[in-house]
């Protein structure tokens, strides 16, 4: 079975950290998946790593949004490579994901990794006709299926959910990189975009608030993203800018996972959040926000403390408790590994998305 993978990759998020399980995973079972990229053609740890992987791959520049160009270069290699299934994540994918299909004659499918609300504008119109031509949806949770059903209009029988596997810490792919810590600092961390999205304002609306309480505590945020300046300026204006770290990317992030204390993730919506099977793999308590997908992954008095998306109040008490009580939030990252190996191992996904291809062959043949 031959699987082309379509992703457009600016840097290494969280669609791009699934794609480094899974492609590999899928060959250890026999599946010949290869990657097809569409980049700014610039270098980027996401193809070195592929290469560590051993997983083949393609690029092709995609400097704009909409490239007919590009089109005829995708139907040109779809024809050369002549994969029985397409595989596509996010949208640029998918709409020249679509394109490849059927150059090359494949069956489509396609991922649905996030709930952004873009996709509830003039573009789910678009995406309910692509989906005309995908054989299945595979979207990475309950929460985002009903999403995808229910307010893209997607069709229910072509959805099926097959939540992200993970089984060890990211490899480092560089130096552990980053700021140098006071020795006594209780570091809470993010991994995250700097983005709107991922509510970091609130973090450090929280952080300004526990700090009287816990001087010690310091945020730490890796990603990269628009609203630097404006995170930074926000730090300054609520006193915490000595407090508030943005290193950008790390060569090592397993590193710091080790030294943090707990994960911040005060999302405002997300797909999935794989930082937060990230943190639980560290036994690491997690504080996040209970929308979307969330409370799927962090089982609240368990393996952390939900709390509102936008309640930076609500994200100070549950910080505070965690940071007032080391024994809690110890026990919680304990129940948190356990649940990472019992419900979100990499086997897992690879035999259910395996199976999503047989079955989308065999409709096709029927």
């Amino acid at each position: 079975m031959k699987v082309l993978h379509v992703h457009r990759v600016r840097g290494v998020g969280g669609s791009e950290r699934h794609l480094l399980t899974l492609l590999p995973a899928l060959r250890e079972r026999g599946v010949d998946a290869r990657f097809l990229g569409l980049d700014d053609g610039e270098p980027d740890p996401f193809y070195a790593q592929l290469d560590e992987l051993d997983v083949p791959y393609d690029r092709l520049p995609a400097p704009r949004d909409l490239d007919p160009a590009l089109l005829v270069r995708c139907t040109k290699l779809a024809r050369r490579l002549r994969p029985d299934i397409v595989h596509t994540h996010l949208v640029h994918a998918d709409v020249y994901g679509a394109a490849v299909a059927v150059a090359a004659g494949s069956v489509l499918v396609s991922t649905k990794h996030n709930d952004d609300p873009f996709r509830l504008g003039p573009f789910r119109h678009v995406e309910r006709l692509l989906t005309r031509r995908t054989s299945r949806v595979i979207c990475i949770t309950s929460s985002l299926a009903r999403f995808n059903v229910e307010r893209v209009g997607l069709p229910a029988a072509r959805v099926t959910v097959i939540h992200y596997g993970l089984d060890r810490l990211p490899e480092a792919w560089g130096p552990p990189g980053g700021p140098a810590l006071p020795d006594d600092a209780r570091l809470l961390l993010a991994i995250s975009r700097l983005e709107r999205q991922k509510g970091l304002d609130v973090a450090i609306e929280a952080l300004a608030q526990i700090r009287p309480r816990h001087p010690q505590a310091v945020l730490l945020v890796l990603g990269v993203g628009s609203l630097e300046r404006e995170l930074l300026d926000l730090a300054a204006a609520r006193g915490v800018a000595d407090a508030v770290y943005l290193p950008w990317r790390v060569g090592d992030v397993a590193e710091w996972l080790r030294r943090a204390e707990i994960l911040v993730h005060p999302a405002r919506w997300e797909g999935f959040g794989l930082a937060l099977l990230e943190a639980m793999l560290a036994g690491l308590p997690v504080v996040a926000s209970r929308v979307s997908s969330i409370p799927e992954i962090v089982v609240d008095g368990e393996t952390g403390l939900l709390v509102a998306p936008d309640d930076a109040d609500g994200l100070a008490s549950a910080l505070d408790t965690l940071l007032s009580d080391p024994a809690l939030g110890a026990a919680y990252g304990q129940a948190g590994l356990e649940r990472a190996h019992r419900e979100f191992s990499v086997t897992r996904m690879a035999e259910q998305t395996e199976r999503v291809y047989a079955d989308a062959l065999a409709t096709r043949k029927r």
